[in-house]
């Protein structure tokens, strides 16, 4: 299961988050339906983002990425893949 992990951060901390069920090519439709869901604006989806996501699968906006004012330090986007995860302390060799 793919999902898209949307944390808004406020003063160093999670001040709200969300997940929904996406795809990894369809990131910025999602971004946006997740953002009007939560009553958020969209923000700007410049090249640092698309290098970012690319590489990191994760991306940051800071409040000059958005057009309207934000009352929050960044919002911050996981992809998250459950079915790439290798959990290391399943490995008993990997027990203390």
């Amino acid at each position: 299961m793919t999902r898209l992990w949307l944390k808004i951060i406020k003063n160093h901390r999670i001040d709200r988050h969300f997940t929904a069920p996406c795809e990894y090519g369809d990131i910025k439709s999602c971004l946006n339906e997740m953002c009007r869901e939560a009553d958020l604006p969209c923000p700007i989806w410049l090249d640092k983002h698309e290098n970012e996501f690319l590489r990191f699968r994760k991306t940051v906006f800071s409040p000059d990425h958005f057009i309207e004012s934000v009352d929050f330090d960044r919002l911050e986007i996981d992809f998250l893949d459950d079915s790439d995860k290798k959990h290391k302390s399943a490995d008993p060799r990997n027990q203390f």
